[in-house]
């Protein structure tokens, strides 16, 4: 594929613009019958296998966590994110959009954040109905600028 229609390909698909390579183990957190089935399926495809569930008990190269406003604590739900991860490895949050059920305040999770350590280095639209905010670690944050 072209290095133009790689570009392209980021814009139309939320799944590339969230940077999984193939071959990576992606955890999930927080799945229920809300979550984004396409871009859950064009993650795999992408990392050429399933995502893991919270059972998975070795180290993953990334956490995709979805969370609702009335899913319990933010920060609580980051902390064991980032338990699963190796330092630098990216927590990406799925909170639903603007006005849908479970929406999640931008200052919520940036608080959140800071409080379990982590950044925001990046948002996206990850579907219909999901935000993305991509956090890491802030070491990791300052190699990546």
């Amino acid at each position: 594929m072209s290095a133009t229609a790689d570009h392209a390909e980021e814009r139309t698909n939320p799944a590339a613009r969230l940077g999984f390579q193939p071959g990576q183990v992606v955890q999930e957190i927080g799945y229920d019958d809300d979550v984004d089935q396409e871009l859950r399926e064009a993650i795999e495809e992408i990392i050429g296998s399933e995502l893991v569930d919270e059972d998975y008990d070795d180290v993953a190269d990334a956490v995709m966590l979805w969370f609702r406003e009335d899913d319990g604590d933010l920060t609580d739900a980051l902390v064991d994110a980032i338990a699963l991860i190796d330092e630098g490895s990216p927590v990406w949050l799925m909170t639903p959009k603007t006005g849908r059920d479970g929406y999640v305040e931008p200052s919520d999770i940036n608080e959140a954040a800071q409080t379990a350590g982590l950044s925001q280095t990046k948002s996206i639209s990850a579907g219909k109905d999901w935000s993305g905010s991509r956090l890491v670690t802030p070491k990791a944050a300052a190699k990546k600028r």
